[in-house]
């Protein structure tokens, strides 16, 4: 069965980096694209960036570009989301996400991926 897992989150203050996790299982990270969402409190679901499955592309949305990186490890079978120089407004509950579709040269941020993991919190305060 295909499974996403989120790590890595937390309280930081603004200004500072973290580094989510994403762990696969049922699937290797080199079949799929895998996209990167949050959500803050009251808000919609919205994507972050997104890694395609030979991870030689990727695409961030405006909002955190210069910022977050996504990178691939496939001899973990995981997907990073580095950010940087975090804002107040990064506030979220961070998602990755895939699909057994998402397989073309270039990725998007999906909202109609079919395989979510749980979230992880990121919270940045002073």
């Amino acid at each position: 069965q295909l499974q996403l897992v989120e790590s890595g989150g937390g309280l930081v203050q603004p200004g500072g980096s973290l580094r989510l996790s994403c762990a696969a299982s049922g699937f290797s990270v080199d079949y799929y694209n895998i996209g990167w969402f949050r959500q803050a409190p009251g808000k919609e679901r919205e994507g972050v960036g997104c890694i395609t499955k030979s991870g030689g592309s990727t695409n961030y949305a405006d909002s955190v570009k210069g910022r977050f990186t996504i990178s691939t490890d496939n001899a973990k079978n995981t997907v990073y989301l580095q950010m940087n120089s975090l804002r107040p407004e990064d506030t979220a509950v961070y998602y990755c996400a895939t699909d057994s579709r998402a397989v073309r040269p270039t990725c998007v941020m999906a909202l109609s991926y079919r395989y979510w993991g749980q979230g992880t919190q990121v919270t940045v305060s002073s």
